[in-house]
């Protein structure tokens, strides 16, 4: 969740608050107030299956959750192979938390390369549980195990459960008419029933949800609860297991309302979907798939029934094209990539600046240059965003913050895009895309008014008397130019990419009037209307100021936190938008002797700051494709503060 309340627990290391009983079968039942969950395996395994069933019983629960799905670069990288792992970590609580966990306590580990790939960052006492199947000799020589670490001693320092999840499934649907591989492949849903046990989740929701899934082939739904129920006996009965875990309800993390679990690209495409019907506009998606962009469009497709019309093209200049042309036609426009097809589509964006129509433009930011690190995390696109046009070509950004966020922020991208006449960025990533948060689903009632009003009918007065539409003629206020739609009789106008005359929209070449356009096209940026930037700085004596962007909001949160648990002092703002800059963020620079921007590139925004506003802003970089760790960010603050 996203609100500032300070939480002990989130400085804590530990997690156990020490409550103990006996359950109904004479185990032992211990109470916690968060725990750090990572299912690892290889891609076809179901580990992003696993994880995602288990947040969604934990986000029924009540629990408040973060999430990390952490997927291979590879599409098919070989079996049993680094390279191929694929996993998923939870952090759930009884409190309100920013992120998915600095260091997870229990580890499920599918075979030897998940063990090895993870090993590293669990803390000394975390649980394993180990499908002890999958250690045979090849597989530990495929990781280069030169012995078992399950007999070797080499995990004498962790809590190890050993455990044949391969041999316990097969067992357990030996009843069923499935081959041997086919039982296999429900060893996921053998584990997700044990950790359902450990950890006290509902099972229900899971059962449901398999017999829809597989509802034309209900031998392998059967097949799939008999594993998942399965997993959830063996941890009542077995001596391995002798303690459950208590995480209770998040009952005082969120305000009253109605909440599901949703992640960051879904959140977006509701937000598009809300942003068309506030603004009374249908919705076209202009897009060609690319990850971590396509579940947009995958989501989007679905919701025709909101006069959602969804285009996926042959390429990426397809894809806008087809979104401005429908911009022209008066819908609410978007199209949707990732960094590289951003570098396709700069050509057509810089159009949209020029013919000045409302485009929302959706970049999941990811690993780069080039196709870089497709399923990896990345801040990297921001001067791209900024500046990746010829010409002057200033577009809009806001950048969302956590995955329940990127809701708003696609209605702030749409307000500005509609009141304003410009395409705008939305700068999102693949941690929050993929990530996953409780979000409360807004009363209707609550959420902004975007209609706008076309252009009925002449504009200007010639000097003769004649009424003519100019489509040029600005709105005084916000600088827009009318948005006639093709075919409304006297609307006449051309479009195209060569400079317009200012007010009659005819092709110019004159030096003076391109001068004038292209400072009038910034005035109107310049002029965006955005919220003064909040700043917390509880004791409001800081001396240093964190200033963060984007998907960075939850680990400096954490961060920031752990440092003021530990009483030190230090402020914190954040920025949804870039594009313009907030009116008061000079102001608010000016206050602290020192600034720390942590970005997930080598220093853009503070690139940006530096500029602007000759603040010596520093540095706090890391691009290795994962989000920060709050306890690195914590440290690193803590040295400013001391400095």
């Amino acid at each position: 969740m996203t609100n500032q309340v300070s939480s002990p627990a989130e400085q804590a290391d530990g997690t156990v608050l020490g409550e103990q009983r006996k359950a109904a079968g004479g185990k032992d039942v211990r109470r916690l107030d968060r725990v750090i969950i990572r299912f690892a395996g290889d891609s076809g395994d179901g580990m992003q299956l696993t994880g995602d069933r288990f947040t969604s019983e934990t986000a029924s629960f009540g629990n408040d959750l973060s999430t990390l799905p952490n997927f291979p670069a590879e599409i098919r990288a070989p079996a049993g192979t680094l390279p191929g792992v694929s996993s998923f970590q939870l952090h759930f609580a009884d409190h309100d938390i920013l992120t998915p966990g600095d260091a997870p306590n229990v580890l499920v580990a599918m075979n030897p390369a998940a063990l090895k790939a993870n090993i590293g960052d669990l803390p000394r006492g975390a649980e394993i549980i180990v499908n002890t199947d999958e250690f045979t000799k090849r597989a530990l020589q495929k990781v280069g195990y030169a012995s078992n670490p399950l007999e070797d001693g080499s995990l004498d320092g962790y809590s190890l459960h050993p455990v044949p999840l391969t041999t316990l499934t097969i067992e357990a649907l030996k009843e069923f008419d499935l081959t041997r591989k086919e039982a296999e492949r429900s060893k996921n849903m053998f584990a997700l029933g044990l950790l359902s046990w450990m950890y006290h989740r509902p099972t229900e929701g899971t059962e449901k949800f398999l017999t829809s899934k597989f509802a034309k082939k209900p031998d392998i739904a059967a097949a799939n609860i008999a594993a998942y129920r399965a997993g959830w006996n063996f941890g009542e009965t077995t001596e391995d297991f002798a303690v459950s875990y208590e995480v209770a309800p998040a009952t005082t993390a969120f305000p009253p309302g109605l909440y599901r679990n949703i992640s960051g690209n879904l959140a977006l495409a509701y937000g598009l979907i809300a942003a068309s019907r506030q603004a009374d506009l249908p919705l076209f998606l202009g897009s060609y798939p690319i990850t971590p962009a396509s579940d947009i469009l995958h989501e989007l497709s679905r919701h025709k029934n909101f006069g959602v019309r969804t285009f996926q093209a042959e390429d990426e200049i397809a894809g806008i094209g087809a979104a401005l042309g429908a911009a022209f036609g008066g819908s609410l426009a978007v199209t949707t990539t990732s960094g590289p097809g951003v570098a396709l589509k700069s050509e057509t964006i810089g159009l949209a600046v020029s013919l000045e129509l409302p485009l929302l433009i959706v970049d999941i930011q990811r690993g780069g240059p080039s196709t870089g690190l497709p399923t990896k995390t990345e801040q990297a696109d921001l001067l791209q965003a900024m500046y990746g046009r010829n010409g002057e070509a200033p577009v809009p950004v806001v950048a969302p913050r956590t995955s329940a966020d990127c809701f708003d922020a696609a209605l702030e991208a749409a307000r500005i895009a509609l009141t304003y006449r410009t395409p705008v960025f939305l700068l999102s990533d693949g941690y929050l895309a993929n990530g996953s948060e409780p979000w409360r689903i807004p009363d209707p009632e609550e959420l902004p008014d975007l209609r706008v009003r076309f252009a009925q009918g002449p504009n200007h007065t010639m000097d003769d008397g004649t009424e003519v539409f100019w489509p040029y003629q600005r709105d005084p206020r916000t600088l827009a130019r009318p948005w006639a739609i093709p075919g409304t009789p006297g609307l006449e106008h051309r479009i195209g990419g060569i400079e317009k005359q200012d007010g009659t929209g005819n092709i110019s070449y004159d030096p003076a009037n391109h001068d004038f356009m292209v400072r009038t096209r910034q005035a109107k940026i310049d002029g965006v209307d955005v919220p003064d930037l909040e700043v917390d700085d509880a004791d409001g004596d800081a001396r240093v100021l964190v200033l963060g962007w984007g998907s960075t909001y939850g680990p400096i949160t954490a961060a920031v936190r752990r440092i003021r648990g530990a009483g030190g002092s230090i402020a914190q703002a954040h920025l949804r938008h870039i594009n313009p800059f907030p009116r008061n963020l000079g102001e608010v620079l000016k206050r602290y002797e020192k600034v720390v921007v942590p970005e997930m590139n080598l220093g853009q925004l503070a690139t940006l700051i530096r500029a602007k506003y000759l603040v010596d802003a520093h540095s706090y970089n890391q691009v290795n494709g994962m989000p920060f760790k709050a306890e690195q960010l914590a440290e690193v603050l803590k040295e400013a503060i001391d400095d």
